[in-house]
């Protein structure tokens, strides 16, 4: 893989000190292999990951609360007062389904380390554990002091470097990255569906009562009723626009194999893409299968128990661009 241009400039302007054969003469670029994800692994992937951000809890809390609020709209206003128990049951069973894959996703997108790169990992030793070939270049987060693999970008929110970082999400209160994309994509998925189908309900609601008498057509009060199905077509309008955007999004991040943040700072065409069949399956877990759908399917490419090793001890070093010298 080649290295970026813009980081050959940093290197060059930051080697002063190097060694060997080196000299000051800036590497050729098929030389200068920025350290890969699959070497720097975090030792903290099997613990529980929540991120304590004050604005990010109160986004998730607000997800579920509207979530539950459709919930008792659909169930209380619409479903249950319904003459039509085949209507009600279908409808009631379907809703239910969806709305619990799309809390359990939204769950697991929240719970899931994203790819956090091991913190305050920046020490001579663990960099001579790595056993680089010379002539490899390892870059340091200045803000959380660790090794960071190629495409991978700091959050100033999370407090650590993520590997292919697409943004920061509030309403999951977490960011997406390598290891939870799957499970964004699969919230907001099941959000725009339920969105979707609470809107066709609402229409049909609406015209059985403009048909029938609403005092029957309700157990709550006509005007009652009708508040509580406007708020509700105005929740899932909104929430149908926004999460569908962000679905088609992200799955076009997976397929061209190009993170929102790495479009936005225009690092695009720096690595070598996969075909998007490829990158959908990593994303998703292996070949196509109902697990695609199944928020509780556990990613195929599990990290192995000895990524779980304690890092070497030492200090941290002090430059941000370490090149492996020639011997």
């Amino acid at each position: 893989m080649k290295s970026p241009v813009h980081r050959c400039r940093d290197v060059e302007h930051g080697r002063g000190q190097g060694t060997g054969g080196a000299g000051t003469t800036c590497l050729q670029a098929e030389q200068r292999i920025p350290i890969s994800k699959d070497v720097i692994t975090s030792s903290a992937a099997s613990a529980m990951w929540f991120i304590r951000d004050a604005c990010g809890i109160v986004c998730a809390v607000i997800t579920w609360m509207l979530v539950l609020y459709a919930e008792f709209v659909v169930l209380f206003v619409m479903l249950l007062p319904s003459k039509n128990l085949m209507y009600s049951i279908v409808n009631g069973t379907l809703f239910n389904i969806l709305a619990f894959l799309a809390l359990a996703s939204h769950l697991r997108a929240m719970c899931t380390d994203p790819g956090a790169v091991p913190k305050g990992n920046a020490t001579k030793e663990y960099i001579e554990s790595l056993q680089l070939k010379p002539g490899q270049v390892v870059y340091k987060c200045p803000k959380c002091c660790s090794i960071k693999p190629d495409r991978a970008h700091h959050c100033s929110v999370c407090k650590r470097c993520i590997r292919k970082m697409d943004h920061h999400c509030p309403w999951v209160n977490n960011c997406v990255g390598e290891n939870n994309q799957k499970y964004f994509v699969l919230f907001t998925m099941y959000i725009a569906l339920i969105s979707l189908h609470c809107l066709v309900m609402v229409v049909f609601h609406f015209l059985y009562c403009f048909e029938d008498d609403w005092t029957k057509c309700s157990s709550f009060s006509p005007p009652a009723t009708v508040i509580l199905l406007i708020l509700l077509c105005f929740e899932g309008l909104l929430f149908l626009i926004f999460t569908s955007v962000m679905f088609g999004t992200q799955v076009h991040s997976i397929c061209t194999d190009e993170t929102g943040i790495e479009r936005l700072k225009g690092e695009t065409g720096k690595w070598g893409k996969v075909p998007c069949r490829e990158a959908m399956q990593m994303a998703f877990g292996g070949p196509f299968s109902l697990s695609w759908c199944s928020p509780f399917a556990g990613l195929s490419c599990t990290r192995s128990p000895a990524e779980h090793t304690p890092l070497p001890q030492g200090d941290i070093i002090e430059e941000d661009v370490i090149e492996i010298p020639f011997t």
